[in-house]
């Protein structure tokens, strides 16, 4: 499983349950087009974290590459019903900080072969 990670604040004035229920709608309308795996949205508790990260993070389920690559060939596409969703999430947020993972070790990974 790849996992695209999303850390980000709101925007002054922005209530948390608004950008709640926008990120449902936008990554829900993924999902069920089986343009991602699962989702989960996060809070910072405690104001524990690294300074450069924001309050909220956003994980984002891919099977594989090919399968994130479809969800933003989608999103790119910038037709609705997908625009209105990502719009309404990504208007709210300021200071994004974005990064992809992967489980380890990969499920194709050989052990005993290794050249190094």
């Amino acid at each position: 499983m790849n996992i695209y990670h999303i850390w980000c604040d709101l925007k002054p004035g922005v209530g948390d349950l608004d950008f709640q229920q926008k990120v449902a709608a936008y990554l829900g309308h993924l999902k069920d087009h089986s343009l991602i795996e699962n989702w989960r949205l996060t809070r910072r508790k405690l104001g524990l974290g690294p300074p450069t990260h924001g309050e909220f993070h956003v994980m984002i389920e891919v099977r594989d590459l090919a399968q994130l690559d479809a969800a933003f060939n989608r999103v790119a596409g910038r037709s609705e019903p997908v625009e209105g969703h990502h719009f309404g999430a990504n208007s709210l947020v300021h200071n994004a900080v974005f990064a992809l993972y992967r489980d380890f070790p990969d499920p194709v990974r050989h052990h005993g072969e290794e050249l190094f």
